[in-house]
C-alpha cells in the first residue's frame, strides 16, 4: 500500500511517499480501506516532534472514513463492507489501516466520505466540550477563542445547536472574522487589535460569559477569567500560543467559578467508550443536514507536504481532506 511517513522531526519535507505492508488487525480492530483523511493541526505538531514520541518513521493523521475490508476475530459489532470512520491506531495517511473496534464508528448512508472524514477530531471535540465539559444550558452566553479555526468555527455551530444565546469569537486576523460569523457567531473581536475582556464586557453589559472555550493559553487564559461571569466555566483545552496560562486561587473561590481542562487524544487513550455517545450525536447532527463541516481544500495523498505547507501557513479556510482513491 501507499502511504505517507514521517522519517525525522521537521519541515513538511520529512513526510515521504512511500509503499509499505498493509497492516494486519489484531483481534479487537478492523482493517479499513482508507477513501479520506483529514489534516489536523495536530499532524503538524507530532511532525515537528511537539507531541513527544520520536519512533521513526511513523504514520501521520488522527481520523480518516473508509470501508472495512476486514475484522478481528473478537470484533462483533461491525462487518465486511461497512462505511466507517475511525481514530486509526497507527496513523491515517495511508491507503489501509488498523483501528480499535472502540474507536471505529458507522456512517449513515447519506453521509458522504468527504463530510464523515472531515467531522471526527473537530466535531467530537466540539461537543464533548460544549455538552460534556462545559455542560451548556439553554440561552447561555459563550465565548469562543480562535473562531475561525477549525474547532472554533465547528464549536460555533454546536453552541447555536446546544442553545447558546449569545456567541462571541475572537480571532487574532480579523480577514478570518468572516468564517466565524457564517458560522453563526454573533460578534466578532480580534485580540490582536483590541483588549478582548474588555469588548466582551461590553458586549455583555458587564455581565460576562457563562462559558469560554480557551485553545490558546498564556495570556488569553488570564484575560478571559476577567470576562467570565459567577459561577461559570473556563474550559482550556489546549496551547497554540506555546505559553502557559496562571490565575490566583482567589479568581476561583470567591467568584466561585471553575477552569476545567479537557484533552480528545487523553479520552481516546484511556476512557474511548465515552466517545461512542459522542459519535451518535455527531453523526446524526450530519446526517439530519443540522451540521455540516465546511470542506475548504483537497489534495491526493501523494501532495501531502502541500497540505501541511497550507495549514501551517494559516491560510487555509475550511477542513483540508486528503483524496487516498485519487
Amino acid at each position: 500500500m501507499k502511504a505517507i511517513v514521517v522519517t525525522e522531526f521537521g519541515q513538511p519535507e520529512v513526510m515521504k511517499y512511500i509503499d509499505m505492508d498493509i497492516p494486519v488487525p489484531n483481534p479487537g480492530q478492523v482493517l479499513i480501506k482508507v477513501e479520506k483523511s483529514s489534516v489536523n493541526y495536530a499532524d503538524v505538531k507530532s511532525r515537528y516532534g511537539n507531541k513527544g514520541g520520536g519512533k521513526f518513521p511513523f504514520i501521520p493523521g488522527l481520523d480518516m472514513a473508509g470501508v472495512i475490508v476486514e475484522i478481528g476475530a473478537k470484533v462483533d459489532d461491525f462487518q465486511v463492507g461497512q462505511r466507517v470512520i475511525a481514530f486509526p491506531a497507527q496513523g491515517s495517511y495511508a491507503e489501509y489501516v488498523v483501528a480499535d473496534a472502540i474507536l471505529t464508528y458507522g456512517i449513515p448512508d447519506n453521509v458522504s466520505f468527504d463530510m464523515a472524514a472531515a467531522c471526527p477530531t473537530v466535531s467530537f471535540l466540539s461537543y464533548k466540550l460544549l455538552a460534556d465539559i462545559a455542560r451548556i444550558e439553554q440561552g447561555e452566553t459563550v465565548l469562543i477563542h480562535s473562531a475561525a479555526g477549525g474547532v472554533g468555527s465547528t464549536a460555533i455551530k454546536f453552541a447555536k445547536l446546544l442553545g447558546a444565546g449569545k456567541i462571541i469569537g475572537t480571532v487574532g486576523d480579523e480577514t478570518k472574522a468572516s468564517v466565524a460569523l457564517n458560522a453563526g457567531a454573533d460578534h466578532i473581536v480580534c485580540y490582536k487589535k483590541e483588549d478582548f475582556a474588555e469588548k466582551v464586557n461590553e458586549l455583555t453589559g458587564g455581565k460576562g460569559v457563562n462559558i469560554v472555550l480557551d485553545s490558546i493559553a498564556g495570556t488569553v487564559t488570564e484575560k478571559s477569567l476577567s470576562c467570565l461571569a459567577q459561577y461559570r466555566r473556563l474550559v482550556q483545552f489546549g496551547n497554540s500560543s506555546g505559553k502557559p496560562g496562571t490565575f490566583k486561587t482567589s479568581d476561583l473561590h470567591s467568584s466561585c467559578r471553575s477552569v476545567l481542562g479537557y484533552s480528545l487524544g487523553t479520552t481516546r487513550k484511556n476512557t474511548p467508550e465515552s466517545l461512542k455517545h459522542t459519535a451518535k450525536q455527531v453523526l446524526d447532527y450530519i446526517s439530519e443536514g443540522k451540521l455540516t463541516i465546511q470542506i475548504g481544500h483537497r489534495f491526493p495523498l501523494r501532495e501531502a507536504v502541500s497540505a501541511h505547507k497550507l495549514i501551517e501557513s494559516r491560510l487555509s479556510t475550511g477542513k483540508i481532506l486528503l483524496d487516498i482513491t485519487e
